[in-house]
């Protein structure tokens, strides 16, 4: 619903005379947002500027209008190209579409340079984008849609099954293909008059509502401003990675990742470099690619570093990276000393949040310390709280951040859980070193009490990954009439492996002889794949929903 608004105060920073603010009206108050460091001079942002024309059209303006700054295996677009393109986009939503600033725009696509062109479009709108992953269905579509009360969509068709069935003839819908130029949003595009872009934002107006990953099956929708989408750059890519001009960025996370947007899209025109988005994300595909196009960032997950180790890097010139992050899920010390024999690269770990626009903490370089997830990023504080919810300077407890960004759920009750005391915590058990180094834990709810001893799954799928037979486990607690609960392992074995209780033996005592065994998994599963969301995430619910018992092997 459209409506006016007072003007803020100072009156330069009111909004737009005609404005969608049912994102506004449905914030958190400001007494329950996290504490908000953006004052240091290093964060200096106007008070009114537009993300994309800020990432994209100074660039033209600097003279980079003939840098690549985008590419497929099918399309490129140069920076100027990128402005002309999301400016013609932009100007289509507000001409013939009747979007006005604060609108909700659905963007469903494959990662490719037409996606990222019509989220820099919706942006320069005005319009707030909601990016689903592709493989969605009209189902968990509806979800994103009532939830954010989404009123225009920009689609690629080769996601279209899911949304066909959704039924929603009042969504204003565009249609594009991939990255062939044969859709019908491109066709339109070719008739698009002059542009009249961008919308006059604000610092702190809506330009994207991210969904959680929906690890519990329950994803919820978090709010973040323009100002948001560069503090990031600021505050992880530039310090842990020392970007130059020109440097090749890919990945394999979806752009609906803010994991991968951060990555594959904001870093790469903040720094004036390439967003390299990849047909082929298999391993081969992935190192075929960096060879060929000579890739000096990498973003991925955990698995897919181990799965490229385990295709094998050999064969392929991988001299032209420089940094390689991992995020997502917790980096095992043995995938990090393996990537490291490999290579001779150190992978930059990070632990990041939806919550809160990407990375917050990491480290790179000399500061890594194999095993850590790394120190809190430069205007971040990081802590661990006790029980009663007070920091401490050292030792267990629930992970807690707060910096230039935070939660802001979209009419969500949860804010009150996420948000306390002026912490973002995050769900995560950390041990903080006396040397202000995080060491991960567990998710707080996947800590297993067995026995009255406390077990952190990361802990025992580090062990078991170590063991050549392992290519994928998870680890979750399974009820045990005697034990309250034991651990069970879920194992995706490795091609040359066969399952059976003598390999069931071996990987208990190979577990046992690593860590403590009062650890080693009582039962064990072997499984083609396991349960992972949308963004990759492994699904521990699913896991302890399933049968419990494991296969175990014969009682002594």
């Amino acid at each position: 619903m459209a409506s006016t608004r007072a003007p803020l105060s100072p009156p330069e920073l009111a909004p737009p005379a005609l404005y969608d603010d049912f994102v506004a009206r449905h914030l958190p108050p400001r007494s329950a947002w996290p504490e908000l460091a953006t004052g240091a001079p290093e964060l200096a942002l106007p008070k009114r500027f537009n993300a994309a024309a800020w990432l994209i059209d100074r660039a033209v303006e600097d003279g980079e209008g003939e840098r690549v700054a985008v590419m497929s295996d099918q399309a490129s677009l140069t920076y100027r190209g990128l402005k002309d393109r999301s400016d013609g986009i932009a100007t289509l939503l507000v001409e013939r579409e009747g979007l006005i600033p604060g609108n909700r725009v659905l963007l469903v696509g494959r990662n490719g340079v037409m996606l990222a062109a019509a989220w820099a479009g919706i942006v320069k709108a005005g319009g707030i984008v909601v990016a689903a992953m592709p493989m969605l269905r009209a189902g968990e579509l509806n979800v994103l849609i009532d939830k954010a009360a989404i009123t225009h969509a920009i689609i690629d068709t080769g996601s279209r099954e899911g949304f066909d069935g959704l039924e929603r003839p009042d969504l204003k819908a565009w249609f594009y293909d991939g990255d062939a130029g044969t859709g019908a949003l491109e066709a339109a595009l070719e008739g698009i008059g002059p542009c009249r872009v961008p919308a006059d934002t604000r610092a702190e107006d809506p330009a994207l509502i991210a969904f959680t990953s929906g690890t519990t099956g329950n994803p919820k929708a978090t709010v973040h401003f323009h100002r948001d989408l560069i503090y990031p750059a600021i505050c992880f890519a530039g310090p842990m990675l020392a970007p130059r001009p020109g440097d090749v960025w890919t990945g394999t996370p979806p752009l609906a990742f803010t994991f991968g947007l951060g990555g594959l899209l904001l870093f790469p025109l903040y720094f004036r470099g390439t967003a390299l988005m990849l047909t082929d994300a298999s391993p081969a595909g992935m190192l075929a690619a960096i060879e060929r196009h000579r890739v000096t960032m990498l973003f991925t997950a955990p698995t897919a570093y181990k799965a490229m180790l385990a295709h094998g890097t050999a064969g392929h010139d991988l001299g032209s990276l420089r940094g390689c992050v991992s995020a997502g899920e917790h980096l095992p010390e043995a995938t990090w000393r393996a990537w490291r024999e490999a290579t001779g690269l150190e992978l930059v770990d990070g632990i990041g949040a939806t919550e809160m626009m990407h990375i917050f903490i990491a480290a790179s370089g000399a500061d890594i310390r194999p095993g850590a997830t790394g120190r809190a990023l430069p205007h971040y504080q990081a802590c661990v709280l006790d029980d009663d919810g007070k920091p401490l300077s050292s030792g267990v407890g629930r992970l807690a951040v707060k910096g230039p960004t935070g939660c802001r759920y979209l009419d969500d009750t949860r804010q009150a859980a996420y948000v306390v005391n002026g912490w973002n915590v995050t769900g995560d058990t950390y041990r903080l070193d006396d040397q202000g180094y995080f060491w991960y834990l567990a998710r707080a709810d996947d800590m297993i009490i067995s026995s009255g001893y406390n077990i952190a799954p990361p802990e025992v799928e580090a062990a078991l990954l170590s063991h050549p037979a392992v290519a994928e486990c998870a680890v979750v607690g399974a009820p045990d009439p005697a034990r309250g609960t034991v651990v069970k392992a879920v194992i995706v074995l490795a091609e040359d492996a066969a399952a059976g209780e003598e390999l069931v033996l071996a990987l208990q005592d190979y577990v046992k002889a690593r860590i403590a065994p009062y650890k080693y998994p009582r039962l064990i599963t072997f499984v083609p794949s396991l349960p992972r969301t949308a963004t990759g995430k492994i699904q521990r619910h699913l896991l302890r929903q399933a049968d419990p018992r494991g296969v175990a092997p014969p009682k002594p």
